[in-house]
Order: structure tokens, then C-alpha cells, then sequence
């Protein structure tokens, strides 16, 4: 069993992991990979540049963790969002209500994807790790998925499935880069309705 003075050291190097997390995400988010450094990530968190290297490795290794623990939350939140228990044409709205809540809850990070990832992968010019690959890629399949039920049931148009929910993604992350809780001002309203998303979406993929 820890100690109480272990258990406060664990406490604190937990914090500090997520106040360097943060404001990573928003230097990333406002500058992009290459422009932004770790002295102003150090400086907007209140830590010295040297602290930084005991929880990360390099720029690299901040700019991926950034990535893995909203991939990592992403992902678990998803799960729950999909549950199968819905029909086809439901279950992508819920979808697309989830991937559109997700950026609105974290809206720097909703920028620095927006800045630096495509529909399936992020841009050549920055890092990448496996498990950010895998991450965009089982964002995929569970988007497949769904196309996949539509169609053996006849509810979406005929087509690769794999290719739909590229599209998909490429019409959400369109509504996603002019969304003002994520781009703009959030105390502007919404310049398309999510209701009329889903009845975009509606005419693109149903029989």
C-alpha cells in the first residue's frame, strides 16, 4: 500500500502531466506542430522548459500525447455513444451528434485536428505513432460498420462502405471547420442546424 506522501507524489505528477497536456493542446492548436514551442507550452502551463522533459521525452512525444489521450477518450466515449441497439440511419446520427459534442466539449483540440488531420490520417508534415494510425482507423471501421448494416438492410444506397464513411467524415469535418464553438465565437449561433446535417446526410446515403 502507498504512503501518504507517495500517494500526494503521484497526485502532483498526475496534475502536472494534465496541465502540460493542456496547454499543449491549445499552443498546438493555435500555432500548429512546427510553429509552436516547448518554451511557450512551459510558460502557459507555469513550469519551467527543463520540468517538462520529466514527464516528455521531446516535442514530439508532447505533441503525440496530446493526440493519444483525446484518442484515448474518443474512443471510450464512442463505445458507449454506439451501441448497436438503434437502426442504421439513427445510429449515424448518433454518431455524427457524438464526433460533433466531442469537438464542441474540447475545442482546442477540435482546432489542432482540424489543422493537421484529413478525413483518415494526419498530415505527412507531422508525427505519427501506431496507435494514433489504429486510432483513425477503428474511427473508420465503426463508421463502416454502420454503413455496412444499412445497406444489408436496405436502408443506404449501394457503394463500398469504406469509401461512404470517408465521406462522411469529409461532410463532418466540413461543418466542423465553420462551427463557432470550435472556430469561432461560441456565443454565435450554429450556421447550419445539426438537424439539418442529419437531413444532409439523409439524401447523401439512403436508398
Amino acid at each position: 500500500m502507498l504512503s501518504a506522501r507517495e500517494q500526494r507524489r503521484l497526485l502532483q505528477q498526475d496534475l502536472g502531466r494534465t496541465q502540460l497536456l493542456d496547454a499543449a493542446e491549445v499552443v498546438f492548436a493555435a500555432k500548429g506542430y512546427h510553429e509552436a514551442t516547448l518554451k511557450e507550452v512551459a510558460a502557459r502551463a507555469e513550469f519551467s522548459v527543463g520540468s517538462v522533459y520529466s514527464f516528455f521525452t521531446n516535442k514530439d512525444d508532447l505533441y503525440l500525447s496530446v493526440w493519444h489521450r483525446r484518442g484515448d477518450e474518443f474512443l471510450a466515449d464512442l463505445d458507449v455513444a454506439l451501441d448497436g441497439a438503434l437502426g442504421p440511419v439513427d445510429e449515424l446520427h448518433r454518431l455524427v451528434d457524438f464526433e460533433v459534442g466531442f469537438f464542441r466539449r474540447h475545442p482546442h483540440f477540435g482546432r489542432l485536428y482540424l489543422r493537421s488531420a484529413g478525413t483518415t490520417m494526419l498530415a505527412p508534415e507531422t508525427p505519427t505513432s501506431a496507435q494514433l494510425t489504429s486510432n483513425l482507423q477503428l474511427v473508420l471501421g465503426r463508421q463502416t460498420e454502420i454503413f455496412c448494416r444499412g445497406q444489408a438492410d436496405g436502408t443506404f444506397r449501394p457503394g463500398d462502405p469504406r469509401v461512404m464513411a470517408r465521406i462522411l467524415s469529409g461532410i463532418v469535418q466540413a461543418f466542423q471547420a465553420v462551427d463557432p464553438a470550435v472556430v469561432g465565437n461560441p456565443n454565435d449561433g450554429e450556421r447550419l442546424a445539426l438537424a439539418d446535417l442529419h437531413a444532409l446526410i439523409d439524401g447523401a446515403f439512403t436508398a
